[in-house]
C-alpha cells in the first residue's frame, strides 16, 4: 500500500519519549486515518485503537473509559509503555477537556501512555485544541494529495492532476465525470458542510453557506468582491456575514478568500479576496465541461490550470506554515505572493503565452523578493514546479 511522507514523520513521533500528545490535522477524505493504521501496523510498540464513530456526542465518559482500559492493559501485560489512538475524537463533547484530565493525570503518575488524537473534522479538532489542550500537543499536518504522490499512487498524469485535484478516493472515478462530480459533493463538500460547519457552530443562514462556497469554488483563481457577491447570491445579508463564511470555510480546508499583499496590514484586511480552493476538483465537480472539452477550451483550460498551480500552493502553506497573497496594483498582477517570516517568493502563473509579465518586474522593483518565478510559457515546467518542495524557495 502506498505510504505518504507524513507516515515516517508519525511513526518517528511515536517511537519518541513521550512529550507531547500527536495530533494528525487535515481536511476530509486525504488519507489521515489509513497512514496512521499503515503505522501502527509496523509499530514494535502496542497500541489500542479507538473510534468515536458509532458513539453518542453527549457520552463524554467514552474517552475516559477508553484511557481506563489501556491503563489496565497495560498493567496487567506489564508493558513499559503503551500508545492509545483515538479516531473521530472531534465527534464526542468537550472531547478536549476529557483529554486534558486524562493526559494529565498520566503525566503526574509517570504513566507511559502515549496519545495520537485524529478526526474527519479539521476545524473542530483545531478548536479542541486552541480551548484546552496549549501547550500538552504538537501537529502533524497532511495536505490534499500533491501532483507526484497522484501520479505514482494512480498514474495521473499533469492535466489530470490539474482538472481532478488530489483525492485519493475519487482516482478511480475520473474517466466518469458524473460519478467524480457525485463523490466530490457528497462525500467531500456536503459532509463538511453539513457535519464538520453546521454541527458545530449557529450559522443563521446555511442555504447561504453553501451558495457562498459554490459561486468562490466557480471563481477560483479569480478576485471576486464581497460587494459583488451580495448582487449574485439570495437573502445574502451584508459583506460582514460573507466575510464569516468565508473564514469557517478556509478553516475547514474548502475554500480561502486571499488578500492583496501589502506592507500595510489595514490595507491588506479592505483588500478584494481572490477566492482558492485548497483542491481543484472542488472547482471542476461543478464545471460544465468534461475533461476533454475543458482541454480543448482555451479559456476554461486557462481558468482550471491557474486554479491548480494555487490549490496546490494553498495546501502547502497549510503544512508549510507560510502565508500567501496576491498582488495587483493598476494594471500590474502578481497571481501569488509567499511570505515566510522574512522571506517572499513571487509567482506568475503563464497558461498561455498571450500573459503579460510586466506585473512581475514590476513586483520585483518594488519589493525585491527573494525568488520570483513564472510557472507555464516562458517559465518553469508546470509539472516541474507541482514537483518542487516549495519550503526551498525561502
Amino acid at each position: 500500500m502506498y505510504k505518504r511522507a507524513e507516515y515516517q514523520k508519525i511513526k518517528t513521533r511515536l517511537e519518541e519519549n513521550r512529550k507531547f500528545i500527536q495530533v494528525v490535522i487535515g481536511a476530509r477524505q486525504i488519507g489521515k486515518s489509513t497512514v496512521v493504521k499503515q503505522v501502527l501496523k509496523e509499530l514494535s510498540q502496542p497500541y489500542q485503537f479507538f473510534t468515536a464513530d458509532n458513539v453518542p456526542a453527549t457520552n463524554g465518559a467514552w474517552i475516559s473509559n477508553c484511557w481506563a482500559a489501556t491503563r489496565s492493559l497495560k498493567k496487567n501485560k506489564g508493558w513499559e509503555s503503551v500508545v492509545l489512538v483515538i479516531d473521530e475524537i472531534q465527534k464526542i463533547a468537550n472531547w478536549s477537556e476529557a483529554v486534558k484530565k486524562e493526559w494529565d493525570y498520566d503525566t503526574f503518575n509517570d504513566c507511559n501512555i502515549k496519545v495520537l488524537l485524529l478526526g474527519s473534522s479539521r476545524v473542530l479538532l483545531e478548536k479542541g485544541l486552541s480551548e484546552s489542550l496549549a501547550g500538552r500537543f504538537e501537529e502533524i499536518r497532511m495536505s490534499h494529495w500533491s501532483y507526484n504522490e497522484m501520479k505514482d499512487c494512480f498514474g495521473f498524469t499533469v492535466e489530470q492532476y490539474l482538472f481532478y485535484g488530489g483525492y485519493p478516493g475519487a482516482a478511480t472515478l475520473i474517466g466518469e465525470d458524473e460519478r467524480f462530480g457525485q463523490y466530490i459533493q457528497s462525500a467531500i463538500i456536503d459532509a463538511t458542510i453539513n457535519k464538520d460547519i453546521l454541527m458545530d457552530t449557529p450559522i443563521s443562514k446555511p442555504a447561504l453557506l453553501r451558495q457562498t462556497f459554490e459561486l468562490g469554488a466557480a471563481y477560483s483563481g479569480n478576485l471576486l468582491s464581497l460587494n459583488k457577491m451580495l448582487g449574485s447570491l439570495q437573502d445574502a445579508g451584508n459583506t460582514s456575514t460573507l466575510a464569516g463564511y468565508i473564514n469557517l470555510l478556509n478553516d475547514s480546508g474548502l475554500l480561502c478568500g486571499l488578500q492583496k499583499y501589502s506592507i500595510d496590514l489595514s490595507r491588506r484586511k479592505a483588500s478584494i479576496p481572490k477566492f482558492q480552493v485548497y483542491n481543484n476538483a472542488l472547482k471542476t465537480a461543478y464545471c460544465q465541461h468534461s475533461f476533454e472539452q475543458a482541454i480543448l477550451d482555451r479559456t476554461s483550460w486557462g481558468h482550471i490550470y491557474e486554479s491548480g498551480i494555487g490549490a496546490y500552493l494553498v495546501s502547502s502553506a497549510f503544512v508549510n506554515r507560510f502565508n500567501i497573497y496576491y498582488w495587483r496594483e493598476r494594471n500590474d498582477e502578481v497571481d501569488f505572493i509567499l511570505q515566510k517570516k522574512g522571506s517572499i517568493v513571487a509567482i506568475e502563473v503563464k497558461s498561455n503565452a498571450e500573459r503579460r509579465t510586466t506585473g512581475l518586474e514590476k513586483f520585483k522593483q518594488m519589493f525585491n523578493p527573494q525568488e520570483s518565478l513564472i510557472v507555464g510559457d516562458g517559465g518553469i515546467d508546470v509539472e516541474d514546479f507541482l514537483s518542487l518542495n516549495i519550503n526551498e524557495l525561502f
